[in-house]
């Protein structure tokens, strides 16, 4: 495949989980869900074990951002160690480990930490609770697209990763 195909795939993998992001919700699905459409690699039980990382984990705020966790996890599908009849398969499978700690880092030197609540934080100035359907509601009124813009964001940063684009 040449660059400019890959880059035309990374670009859709956006538009996709910010589409899905605006419609559905579930950053860690929407970003699953770009990467399976695009470079394939995601079984639909991993989209499916995804939807408790949402808003940083079962929606209490202070967990890993879901749109970083469902990058990682994606990350994983396609550069982490498998499970074997006998254990797990051997070897180090550093990639996984690498993309996973850039992708971090890359998030947490952007919105000054990892977590829901600091990218909340850092775009409303306060914390929310999604437990709270009020709060859940003026979330979506104060930060506008800017989760979708992320999860978009994240889904092109793992594609393009897989494609070796970066």
């Amino acid at each position: 495949m040449e660059k400019g195909q890959k880059q035309a795939l990374a670009k859709k993998a956006y538009k996709i989980a910010y589409d899905y992001d605006l419609k559905y919700g579930c950053c860690p699905q929407c970003v699953l869900a770009a990467v399976q459409e695009t470079v394939g690699g995601i079984d639909n039980t991993v989209i499916m074990a995804a939807h408790a990382l949402s808003g940083g984990g079962g929606l209490a705020g202070a967990g890993t951002c879901g749109a970083l966790a469902g990058g990682q996890l994606a990350l994983g599908a396609h550069f982490g160690r498998g499970r074997e009849e006998n254990g797990f398969s051997s070897g180090r499978f550093f990639k996984s480990f690498q993309y996973s700690k850039e992708l971090y880092d890359t998030f947490n030197e952007r919105y000054n930490g990892h977590s829901c609540h600091d990218y909340q934080t850092e775009f409303t100035g306060k914390k929310w609770s999604f437990w709270n359907a009020e709060e859940s509601k003026e979330f979506k009124c104060n930060l506008g697209d800017k989760c979708a813009v992320l999860t978009g964001e994240i889904a092109q940063w793992v594609v393009e990763k897989i494609l070796n684009l970066r």
